[in-house]
């Protein structure tokens, strides 16, 4: 790649630059370590225990409330309100300011400003993520992407500036700043789009089907989460842990939005979150059972990638979120506050657990092999609820998966005299069997789903408007399709708009000629 390629993917805007911002400052508070730039002295088990418990704790809870808060009075989350996240969030910051030499009252301070940063910091990821999912989705994930791999960048230089000054610049000077930059975008938000208009209470449906779609991929991040929030227990009467873990997690994002952001050139990526978690499963659950084997810098360095691992599981979250928003036509907000709301109550649990674990005395047994048995048990109980439970174990599988044992005799029926069998010239004819594809084989319903593929391809169409796409050119009505997709009318509609322009065409009429001026052999059979 040329080196102007590289320097025209990365380079920033507003959104990016403001998101970065915000990002990197999150990791100086609220992120796998406690204040970076604050004394190491302030930062007794006590302080760091009770601001993390405070922190998390209202943390997940706002995204629940603001999943709830958009289902039931869906008007006021039109307007886009920065003050209720900025508020807190530099309250916060002057709440930890204080406990610095406020040492009477240092543990309040500290509570109070952990609640009010877990507050500030969710109602910010919850602004951002509207401003992100509101754009295309080549734009909006473009600025994620970017803004994640600045995070880094802009992590790393605050280590530039004299740590008795950064902890007076976050509230005074950084907060203003990415405030700003939020404020202005979403200014340039187009609040017409169905998922700002939707009203969930008029078609509950849609968002039960959400909700059943997206658990899954929500418990798979979360299990993440639970991992981070048991190291982050281990790590509390070491706040030196914390660094490390705040650095190794922003290279391992730039490392991973670089390397995204490059493929995304040149071929199409899909990425799978209940797969991707299916893959690293073994991996994690390895490294807690050697947990107890190892020496304490194991137990740094475990904190440390698996918080890596987990700031990039929580872009692929924003990305599915944002995605399920324009697809599904539903207030960004819900989905992403009940996915979140998932994931960061499992990280509580991580927390807590870890902590109750190591109060625990169990003779001849290290606290720390306690732990490990505790995450070990619930990370695989996880991984049972996570694929189905019991209702997968009895739900069919498929036939390769099977052994078929035919009843010698079928129940409440005689065997039949051999004599009095049906000829076979006389049976009836058997329906000829549907062949099924396999995962690495797309298969194609007939001519005019290999067309839709062609000009999925040819014009960049993603893949909700490739199938709105086929079904309009099938002849379905509006109506139709929005049954059939479990989403609103509305949303057909928008999707039907973009998918005109993107095409460069205004009739239905020239969609079908448009279709098949493809040729559907080249996909083969």
């Amino acid at each position: 790649m040329q080196p102007a390629a590289v320097i025209r993917i990365l380079k920033p805007n507003v959104t990016s630059l403001g998101y970065a911002l915000f990002l990197a400052i999150n990791a100086a508070g609220v992120w796998g370590g406690v204040f970076p730039f604050l004394p190491l002295e302030f930062q007794t088990p006590e302080i760091v225990f009770w601001f993390f418990l405070a922190q998390s704790l209202v943390f997940s809870a706002s995204y629940f409330a603001s999943a709830f808060g958009v289902y039931f009075l869906p008007g006021p989350t039109r307007r886009f309100m920065v003050m209720l996240a900025a508020a807190p969030y530099f309250l916060g910051w002057c709440c930890l300011i204080a406990a610095i030499y406020l040492d009477a009252w240092a543990l309040p301070l500290v509570v109070v400003g952990g609640g009010l940063l877990g507050l500030g910091s969710a109602g910010f990821f919850m602004l951002w993520q509207r401003l992100f999912a509101s754009f295309d989705a080549d734009h909006g994930n473009r600025d994620l992407i970017v803004g994640t791999a600045y995070a880094a960048v802009m992590y790393f230089a605050l280590y530039l500036i004299p740590q008795a000054v950064t902890a007076y610049l976050i509230p005074l000077v950084f907060l203003p700043l990415f405030g700003l930059a939020i404020v202005l975008k979403s200014r340039e938000i187009d609040r017409d789009q169905p998922m700002f208009e939707d009203v969930p209470r008029d078609h509950p449906h849609v968002y039960r089907t959400v909700v059943r779609d997206y658990w899954r991929s929500a418990f798979c991040v979360g299990a993440l989460g639970f991992c981070t929030g048991i190291m982050r227990s281990l790590a509390i009467g070491e706040p030196q842990v914390g660094a490390l873990v705040n650095v190794l997690s922003m290279a391992g994002s730039l490392v991973a939005a670089v390397t995204v952001l490059v493929l995304w050139q040149f071929k199409n990526l899909r990425m799978n979150v209940v797969g991707a978690y299916r893959v690293v499963f073994p991996f994690v659950i390895t490294s807690f059972l050697l947990l107890p084997f190892l020496m304490v810098a194991y137990a740094q360095w475990l904190a440390a990638i698996l918080y890596a691992v987990y700031s990039v599981a929580i872009v692929l979250m924003m990305i599915q979120c944002a995605q399920a928003s324009r697809d599904r036509g539903i207030n960004p907000v819900f989905v992403y506050g009940f996915f979140g709301g998932v994931v960061y109550a499992l990280h509580d649990v991580g927390f807590i657990g870890g902590s109750f674990a190591e109060q625990i005395s169990v003779t001849g047994i290290e606290p720390v092999a306690v732990v490990a048995l505790v995450a070990v048990y619930l990370l695989g109980l996880m991984y049972f609820v996570g694929q189905g439970g019991f209702r997968r174990i009895f739900a069919r599988g498929s036939d390769a998966e099977s052994i078929e044992l035919v009843a010698l005799r079928p129940a409440g029926e005689a065997a039949r005299p051999a004599a009095k069998a049906a000829p076979a010239a006389k049976a009836a004819p058997v329906a000829k069997a549907k062949r099924t594809p396999v995962a690495s084989e797309p298969f194609y319903q007939d001519r005019i789903s290999k067309q839709a593929e062609l000009l999925r391809q040819h014009y960049r169409l993603s893949a909700r408007e490739t199938e709105v796409m086929e079904l309009i050119a099938r002849g379905n009505t509006v109506a139709r399709i929005a049954e059939d997709l479990v989403v609103s009318e509305n949303t057909i509609r928008t999707h039907s708009k973009r998918i005109y322009t993107k095409l460069d065409i205004h009739k239905k009429q020239e969609l079908l000629d448009l279709i098949d001026s493809f040729d559907p052999s080249e996909l083969g059979d």
